[in-house]
């Protein structure tokens, strides 16, 4: 029976590049867990292992493996970076008990780092800091720290100060003990010696110290008046009230280092086991019922509590498909039987294994608070519940965004297409922010996902893991249509024929919704011109229509509907002849609404050496992108701006051709806004021509 309190089931995130993976080989060598460590730059590094992940130098899916440290078990997984991956952050993240955010330290806070840090707060997830890569050009821990203050809003409590920066940086001061950590050149983790803070230090560590105390003492009244009367508090209760304090999002601890050089990854190592919570210190999961609706029941983390248990990702590998689980309460045996809550069935469970990376290991059972992968469920998915058959419950679902982008396909030869149909089944049930759909018209199998990369990825593993030959098309945007004006109409719906027939008369008023606001349907009848237990058909009535405008065809947003009166027939009034009326009410008067399409907004942000500034903000500029702002670091200059996603196909190679292969940039779907009349007149004739095609 293990002890949960010394249990740390932690994620590793940070924007690309930021050095996660490195991060994480570097805590696998340091615990023993692996005997050499591979570099991400030679394709070699233990969770990353797609051979698209290797090719690229960057992480794609999140990999979990375990290791020990100072008698605590770490089930730690690696998400990816790049925003089209962010679905794997967002999943891990909610079944994470506490988190490592690396930042870089010459990069410092990047675009994906605000999301990935978003997306903690939404899920509650305590987190260290880590600065990595202060042995590169240009690193400055100071400013990343505060950019963590000004640009997340978060409260970084600096626990270290580095000692040197770029080529010479040797080590750290660690303010709790007040002595320095300095590494040799060795590269070995392990040899380094602990020593007196370097005289140049002393007063800027003496004064960090003292706001790491001030910032402790907060959380314990007593301490608090001691400390005022000038008593220091014992490193114990410094810790306690640390501890108290990152667990309650208050505040983060924050350190630094180079994961490439092996500095100062043990102080971070020892911070988790210091300062993150065991599963029985997070707040529970909250159960909720088939609406997704909050019971007021939770999960608690208790090995003697009947089985909880959250899917939160699906991975197809060369031995069938592993079902990654959270076990939040209760315990699992080799041969049980479960009931999957959402398909309403009960799964056998097959074998149990704990993951490192893509190597397994055989379990007989597992218990609240651990996280395995389970070999031999037939149809569970992303976000279902496991639980015990006789004593069932829901955990709160995942949400996933839709998909902004998407591709047509086909397989080269007949014998491609059934292949292709059993690979995207699986692929589906992996990531579901990654989705299909069939065009009735010309046939194409359409793939739709959340940007260039992401779909560039999939087509690559169809290629290469599948063996199918592709035709690939164009990248097409996902519109979006909505009105620009109020519509006050009346709809009859009458229909006689032999015996009862139909009839049904609505007054309605049609007009344009909130930004994002989507459909929003409301009915002010009052009297019984429209009997109450009609409106319902009404709304369903309306809502159907939503998925084709008449534009192009594109699904319609940001629209109220809001039913004023109408009438009723005795007899041949029914819930399907108010459907049928909604159906013809929107197809009478949206054309009359001032139909206007909408496209996806990007939120772009681009690095670009000093150089090539205007080039970028040109370009940008012919790509009818709003500049928002220009910040300038210490290797270049950071452009942020909104671009029209059709207008930022192919963007990397034009801006690696513009800044001489320095240039980076990130992009994430903002909103939908108005497009111009020429853009719109371009996609209504090629969504014709594309008709008339097939």
């Amino acid at each position: 029976m293990t002890d949960l309190t010394l249990y740390r089931n932690i994620g590793i995130f940070a924007h690309v590049d930021a050095g996660k993976t490195t991060t994480t080989e570097r805590i696998l060598k340091l615990t023993g867990k692996i005997h050499k460590t591979g570099e991400v730059h030679d394709g070699e590094a233990t969770t990353d292992f797609m051979e698209q992940e290797a090719e690229r130098g960057i992480t794609i899916q999140s990999a979990a493996t375990s290791c020990e440290w100072s008698d605590h078990r770490f089930n730690i997984i690696d998400t990816p970076g790049h925003v089209d991956f962010t679905i794997e952050v967002y999943r891990s993240l909610k079944v994470l008990d506490g988190g490592v955010g690396v930042f870089c330290g010459s990069g410092g806070v990047e675009p994906q780092s605000e999301t990935n840090w978003r997306y903690a707060n939404e899920s509650g997830v305590s987190r260290v800091i880590f600065v990595n890569k202060l042995d590169r050009l240009g690193a400055d821990f100071y400013r990343v720290v505060d950019q963590v203050e000004n640009v997340l809003g978060a409260n970084p409590l600096v626990m270290v100060l580095p000692i040197g920066t770029e080529d010479d940086f040797t080590g750290v001061v660690d303010l709790m003990s007040m002595k320095a950590y300095v590494w040799d050149d060795s590269g070995q983790p392990e040899n380094y010696e602990v020593t007196d803070i370097p005289a140049d230090l002393v007063d800027k560590a003496a004064e960090f110290r003292e706001k790491m105390i001030e910032t402790a003492v907060d959380q314990d009244d007593d301490l608090m008046e001691k400390y005022l009367e000038g008593e220091e508090p014992s490193e114990a209760d410094l810790k306690r009230c640390i501890r108290k304090g990152t667990i309650a999002l208050d505040f983060f601890p924050t350190y630094c280092g180079s994961a490439f050089k092996n500095k100062g990854i043990q102080l971070v190592l020892d911070a988790v086991v210091d300062y993150l919570p065991s599963p029985t210190e997070v707040k529970p999961q909250p159960e909720t019922d088939d609406e997704g609706n909050e019971t007021g029941n939770f999960a608690i983390v208790d090995a003697d509590a009947p089985l909880r248990a959250l899917a939160f990702k699906i991975m197809d590998d060369r031995f069938g498909a592993l079902t990654f689980t959270r076990i939040y309460s209760g315990k699992l045996q080799k041969g049980d039987t479960v009931l999957n809550t959402f398909t309403g069935k009960n799964e056998r469970i097959g074998r149990i294994v704990e993951m490192h990376a893509d190597e397994r290991i055989e379990l007989d059972g597992a218990q609240a608070g651990d996280i395995v992968a389970l070999i031999g469920l037939k149809n569970t998915q992303t976000g279902h519940t496991l639980c015990d058959p006789k004593n069932p419950a829901t955990l709160e679902p995942m949400v996933f965004p839709d998909p902004v982008i998407s591709i047509a396909v086909a397989p080269k030869d007949k014998g491609g297409s059934e292949k292709m149909g059993i690979a995207i089944g699986k692929m589906v049930q992996e990531d579901p922010s990654f989705r299909v759909e069939t065009d009735e018209e010309s046939g194409e199998t359409i793939l739709k996902g959340m940007g260039e990369l992401h779909l560039d990825i999939k087509v690559d593993i169809l290629k290469r893991t599948h063996g199918i030959d592709l035709e690939v098309g164009k990248p097409q945007v996902a519109y979006r249509e909505t009105i620009t004006q109020t519509v006050e109409d009346s709809y009859t719906h009458k229909k006689q024929t032999g015996g009862s027939g139909q009839f049904a008369k609505i007054d309605y008023t049609i007009e344009p919704g909130e930004q994002n606001s989507g459909y929003v349907f409301e009915s002010k009848v009052t009297g019984g011109n429209v009997p109450r237990e009609f409106w319902p058909a009404v709304e369903k009535g309306f809502r159907g229509m939503m998925g084709e405008g008449v534009l192009a065809g594109f699904p319609v947003l940001d629209v109220k509907v809001t039913l004023t009166d109408g009438g009723f027939h005795a007899v041949d009034s029914s819930a399907v002849a108010y459907e049928i009326a909604a159906k013809g009410a929107f197809r009478q008067s949206i054309p009359k609404a001032g139909a206007q399409l909408l496209e996806p907004i990007m939120k772009v942000d681009v690095f670009t050496p000093d150089d090539h500034v205007g080039d970028v903000i040109g370009d940008l500029n012919r790509r009818r992108g709003m500049i928002k702002s220009q910040e300038a670091g210490p290797t270049g200059v950071r452009i942020k701006a909104d671009a029209p996603l059709s207008e930022m196909f192919g963007y990397i190679g034009d801006l690696r051709t513009m800044t001489s292969g320095r240039g980076q940039f990130s992009m994430e779907f903002a909103h939908y806004a108005p497009c111009p009349n020429n853009i719109t007149d371009a996609v209504i004739k090629e969504v014709q021509e594309r008709k008339a095609a097939s």
